[in-house]
C-alpha cells in the first residue's frame, strides 16, 4: 500500500448518517468520517443526516449522484437487521455497479475486532454516475474501521497498486 510519485488528488465527499435518532449534535459517526476526510486532505461538499426510510435515503442519494461536484458519497447507519434498517435497500438499487468486496474486506475486517458479530452488517459498495459509494454500520468505531483499514488508502489517489480514484468523476 505504497504511495508512488503520484500527486495527490483531492475527493469531492458527501457524508449522509442515516438514523431517526441521531442530530447533529451527537452524530459522532458522520462528524469522525467529516474530521478524517477533511485530515486526509478531501473536500466535504455536503453533510446530512436522514430517517431511516428508504424513500428519503434515496432521494438525498439520488440528489447527491446527479450532482457533479459529488465524487463520493460516505453513509453510515441503516446497515443492520433490524425492521428500521433499510439502507442497503435503498441504496444498491441505485448502483451502476456494486463493490462486493467492500462489503467482503469490511466484514473481514471487523472480524479482528467484534468477533462474529460482523455478519450482522451489511456493509456494500458501489458506482452510480461515476460516484463512489460507500455504506457503513452506524456506529462510529465501524466508521473508523472503514476509514482507516479500506477507504483512506482507497481514496488516495498514491496508493499502490490501485485505488478507486480514476474511476470517480474527480
Amino acid at each position: 500500500m505504497g504511495h508512488a510519485e503520484k500527486t495527490f488528488e483531492a475527493a469531492n465527499i458527501a457524508v449522509l448518517t442515516v438514523s431517526d435518532t441521531r442530530t447533529e449534535e451527537n452524530d459522532t459517526s458522520g462528524a469522525y468520517l467529516v474530521d478524517a476526510l477533511k485530515t486526509a486532505g478531501h473536500n466535504l461538499m455536503a453533510k446530512e443526516i436522514v430517517i431511516d426510510d428508504k424513500y428519503k435515503i434515496r432521494a438525498v442519494v439520488s440528489e447527491w449522484i446527479a450532482d457533479e461536484a459529488i465524487s463520493v458519497i460516505l453513509i453510515t447507519g441503516g446497515t443492520g437487521f433490524t425492521a428500521r434498517d433499510t439502507t442497503p435497500k435503498a441504496v444498491s438499487i441505485l448502483f451502476d455497479k456494486q463493490i462486493e468486496g467492500f462489503g467482503e474486506l469490511f466484514r473481514h475486517v471487523s472480524f479482528e475486532e467484534i468477533g462474529t458479530s460482523t455478519i450482522q452488517s451489511r456493509a456494500l459498495g458501489g458506482f452510480a454516475n461515476r460516484t463512489v459509494i460507500f455504506c457503513m454500520p452506524g456506529s462510529t468505531n465501524a466508521c473508523k474501521t472503514a476509514w482507516t483499514k479500506i477507504l483512506a488508502s482507497q481514496l488516495d489517489s498514491r496508493s499502490k497498486p490501485c485505488n478507486f480514484m480514476p474511476h470517480i468523476g474527480v
